[in-house]
């Protein structure tokens, strides 16, 4: 019987142009994440989103603060995935400069 080697084991499962590093690459455990107590929140209204703003009481209650009616609003859910810079131009009334400023202002100081 004839022994396979990993470079031939990995030619079989991964095709033709597998090599031994990639197969020992594949193998290497994944880096274990940080710790979401040792993560930094660093929010902005251009670049979180609102969902995960929402999901952050101090910063829930920023927006509530800045943008009344906003967080109680059931049209919000849908909203999750956009930034609040990017529902400016939907409610522009109610999401202005200012108060996007403000919100900025306040998420900044977030330890």
């Amino acid at each position: 019987m004839r022994k396979f080697t990993s470079a031939l084991v990995a030619t079989l499962i991964l095709g033709a142009s597998a090599s031994p590093v990639l197969a020992v690459e594949a193998k290497a455990p994944a880096a274990a994440p940080a710790p979401a107590a040792a993560k930094a929140r660093h929010y902005t209204t251009a670049d979180t989103e609102i969902g995960t703003l929402l999901d952050d009481p101090e910063a829930k209650a920023i927006i509530a603060k800045n943008i009344p009616g906003m967080v109680e609003n059931e049209q919000i859910e849908m909203a999750r995935g956009m930034t609040l810079q990017a529902i400016k131009n939907y409610a522009p009334d109610d999401v202005t400069d200012a108060r996007l400023a403000a919100i900025d202002a306040e998420l900044a100081k977030l330890k």
